[in-house]
């Protein structure tokens, strides 16, 4: 009697993700409510009413950094994502480097965040019905019903957020409709985008914020695995993400700054950049709607936890699966079709580092969201500024269709733009710290100090393991979807990888950074 052949071992859910969940997915990542009530006022305050500007600058800039990133994501199908882009065009060692950043990078990106969840729920019940709640237990109730979003499959999750993305952004479409029904403090007025307002010294400070507000937007690509058609539904989810939350910001803080005047936003703003989003909606809406928004900046915390959650579990699962991390963590539940096990072993990480906090005395949102979530965010935009340089190194080498635009011209332009723009963001790390000049060298220098502890593991990686070191980053065996154009030619050992088909098909076309707490 012939042996009835192994089941093949579980993976994760093909062909479950569309266009609209993968952009939630990245949408929720960037906290839209959260970073306008708690960030915004910041920015208004510093850079005038030329605020506004100042996050369609960003989005301008990421959109440009798009056009090379979905271009490479049509070729290069490792799971990898950043970490694997940055393998093709700048070899091995400087992607071993990456992955190690962007693991790092991720991760502070979410657990700071649970420090930002303790306070705006205890911001809430103070506001809505005078209770003094502890943080520590709301942030360790967080990480279980974090970990739970993240155990069930895929399309579960997206499913969560599009009913929290939804209320949050609602809350905030809410508000700009009665502002503009009601004509504003002193009627509408495009004041906010002429050259005067945006060409002053504060719009540098006000740069750095908006680039900190499009954070997580990248993690598109992530999903490629779980996605349909994924070298469609990428690059259109990616430039849905960027369109809409630069849109979209420009757009609220526009409208808030109409709420006010011209002349008394700043005023308000620097009185009370925590209340500045419930005084305008208390005035245009209602208390009742003030009351909404509270309860939905704590939704918009959560939709955040989880979007972070999901990507860092596929980070986790494609490098256990390189064998770089421990090949455990690659298990995916039979049943979700979930990195579970890599999920459980973030949360964890989470748990130790937000008990550590406690245990010190630490403030959670100065110092647990803020010293954990900036090293994250500049980790983040150093991963976008390498992927930007290895795509037009890597399209040198392979034979492909694709135009100068998408190789070139939209990557060096994009490396140039997103430079300036961790220069700013490190200039004026002090607002997003509200630390000591030598902390918040720690936690610049923690960026660089991951890196090369990344270059030293790769160097151990090829020295102890050299056939897990020579597959690092290599294509499936079995292609997602058949070839449509000229293979690449072989590469040498360094930086190249293993061949990669290419494809000519055209591409068709928010971290939340720390804010200001709310005032009670």
């Amino acid at each position: 009697m012939p042996e009835s052949p192994e089941p093949s071992p579980p993976a994760l859910h093909s062909a479950a993700l569309g266009t609209a969940d993968i952009s939630l997915f990245v949408v929720s990542a960037a906290a839209p409510l959260t970073v306008m009530a708690g960030v915004a006022p910041v920015a208004i305050l510093l850079g005038g009413i030329g605020a506004p500007a100042g996050y369609l600058l960003a989005g301008l800039t990421l959109a440009v950094f798009a056009v090379g990133f979905t271009t490479m994501s049509r070729h290069v199908r490792s799971a990898g994502a950043f970490y694997a882009y940055i393998t093709r065009g700048l070899g091995k060692r400087v992607g071993i480097g990456a992955a190690l950043l962007a693991l790092v990078g991720y991760n502070g990106m979410e657990i700071g965040v649970y420090g930002l969840l303790g306070t705006t729920t205890a911001d809430t019940a103070h506001a809505l019905g005078g209770l003094d709640v502890p943080w520590l237990p709301v942030s360790l109730a967080g990480l279980a019903l974090i970990w739970y979003g993240g155990f069930r499959s895929i399309d579960f999750g997206a499913k969560v957020l599009g009913v929290l993305l939804v209320a949050e952004t609602g809350i905030l479409v809410l508000l700009a409709a009665g502002v503009l029904i009601k004509g504003g403090a002193h009627g509408l007025s495009a004041g906010s985008f002429a050259p005067g307002a945006v060409l002053v010294p504060g719009t540098a400070a006000v740069l750095a914020f908006a680039f900190a507000a499009f954070t997580g937007f990248e993690s598109t690509v992530i999903y490629r695995r779980e996605a349909r058609a994924p070298d469609r539904t990428i690059p259109r989810a990616t430039y849905i993400a960027v369109a809409f939350l630069g849109l979209f910001y420009a757009f609220i803080v526009w409208t808030v700054i109409q709420a006010f005047g011209a002349e008394e936003v700043v005023a308000a703003a620097g009185a009370d950049p925590g209340g500045l989003f419930f005084a305008a909606i208390t005035t245009y809406v209602g208390p009742w709607a003030a009351d909404l928004m509270h309860l939905f900046i704590v939704t918009s915390v959560i939709a955040s936890l989880l979007a972070f959650h999901n990507a860092i579990n596929r980070y986790a699962l494609a490098l256990a699966e390189e064998g770089v991390l421990p090949a455990t963590l690659g298990r995916i539940h039979p049943r979700h079709r979930s990195p579970y096990l890599a999920g459980l072993a973030q949360t964890a990480l989470g748990a130790v580092i937000v008990l550590g906090f406690a245990l010190a005395g630490a403030d959670p949102y100065q110092q647990l969201l803020l010293w954990v979530n900036t090293p994250g965010m500049i980790g983040l935009m150093a991963l976008m500024l390498l992927a930007a340089i290895a795509v037009p190194v890597y399209f040198r080498r392979i034979a492909h269709t694709e135009g100068p635009w998408r190789t070139v011209v939209a990557p060096v332009a994009a490396a140039v733009l997103l430079a300036v723009a961790i220069c700013l963001v490190v200039s004026k790390v002090d607002l997003f710290t509200m630390a000591s000049t030598t902390v918040n060298t720690v936690l610049v220098a923690l960026v660089p100090a991951v890196f090369l502890a990344g270059l030293g593991l790769a160097q151990r990686l090829k020295t102890r393991r050299p056939d897990m070191y020579a597959r690092f980053a290599a294509e499936p065996a079995e292609p997602a979807e058949a070839p449509q154009g000229p293979a690449e030619a072989p590469q040498g050992e360094e930086p190249c990888l293993l061949p990669t088909p290419s494809s000519p098909e055209p591409a068709s076309a928010p971290s939340t950074p720390a804010a200001p707490r709310p005032a009670r």
